[in-house]
């Protein structure tokens, strides 16, 4: 899989790494994306990939799960970006976190998401947004940010990257 990013250098400590998958669904200029209320951010939808499980049995659980998309009907690898991050826990220092992002087709028809407890607990929802609206609103956050979190500068990147790569100008 092609890499997006320049490859994070690894710092000194214990570091464990986690795969995710990552869902890009589009329609002409509009991308399927989560809002997040707590943090007022979109983000692509997807998640963690399962211990023995393949990734493309995570990227529709996960696109399931959270948007409540019925079926993929066609995938194609995309990109991967990696980062690192402090982690937070006392079992390591750092997570080093590889998303494998897949361009992906679906039937068009959704059931209601089934979000875990925090989703839900931080507003987390399913929309369509215009690609340069959803790349606009997420710098503004990052801006206005005290936080600068690292969630939204990858979710920035990737869009992006998308937006120049699959979406046609007008």
């Amino acid at each position: 899989m092609q890499l997006l990013n320049t490859p994070p250098t690894k710092p000194e400590g214990s570091i464990f790494t986690r795969h995710t998958a990552r869902a890009i669904v589009l329609n002409g200029n509009d991308i399927l994306l989560l809002f997040t209320e707590r943090y007022d951010d979109y983000t692509l939808p997807g998640g963690g990939v399962d211990e023995n499980e393949a990734i493309e049995a995570a990227l529709l659980r996960e696109l399931q799960e959270e948007t409540g998309v019925k079926s993929i009907t066609q995938c194609s690898a995309f990109g991967r970006f990696e980062e690192i991050r402090s982690w937070y826990k006392n079992d390591f220092d750092y997570v080093h976190i590889v998303s494998d992002c897949y361009v992906c087709e679906i039937c068009g028809e959704f059931d209601k998401p089934q979000m875990e407890h925090y989703e839900i607990a931080n507003g987390m929802r399913p929309v369509w947004v215009n690609i340069d609206d959803a790349i606009a609103h997420n710098k503004q956050t990052l801006a206005q940010s005290e936080k600068k979190g690292l969630s939204i500068q990858r979710e920035i990147f990737l869009l992006e990257t998308i937006k120049a790569q699959l979406v046609c100008s007008d």
